[in-house]
């Protein structure tokens, strides 16, 4: 399957910081948008409030001048980390008061952030989803559609 390059990028990004334990919700430099765009911490200025959607003075700007941050726009960079952010069990936008999972750098969490975050960058490039192995159970008069090929040694 081909994907575009900000796709690609952002799944390997994104993959490193999983198996490398170097994701973290909590963190602005190591969260789901903070590795896609190489652990720096200046896209916070998108938004006034973490986790929200509404853009500030500064991140209008950047969608107005038609600004791509490793490929994404500010909006889409929002998009992201709220669905990271709830996927993690995180009530958006971010405060001291509001709900958050009592371990988020649980691997079980992370993962189910991470998963829905590669489903909606698929669906901005309108790719299927990487993440999607139901074709390998689709099966006809009781026998699979599709096969895999396995590499004994």
């Amino acid at each position: 399957m081909k994907t575009s390059k900000r796709l690609e990028q952002a799944l390997v990004k994104l993959y490193n910081a999983f198996h490398n334990n170097r994701l973290n919700p909590e963190d602005c430099t190591a969260c789901a948008v903070g590795n896609i765009l190489d652990n720096l911490d200046s896209w916070k200025h998108l938004s006034n409030e973490h986790g929200s959607l509404e853009l500030s003075y500064v991140g209008r700007v950047h969608e107005n001048l038609g600004r791509k941050f490793n490929g994404y726009s500010p909006l889409e960079i929002l998009q992201i980390e709220k669905i990271f952010l709830e996927a993690c069990g995180f009530k958006t936008p971010l405060c001291h008061y509001n709900s958050k999972p009592q371990n988020p750098t649980n691997k079980d969490i992370l993962f189910k952030g991470l998963c829905n975050v590669v489903a909606y960058l698929c669906e901005l490039d309108k790719t299927p989803n990487v993440m999607d192995y139901s074709k390998l159970f689709e099966f006809e008069n009781d026998e699979p559609i599709y096969h895999l090929e396995t590499f004994l040694n």
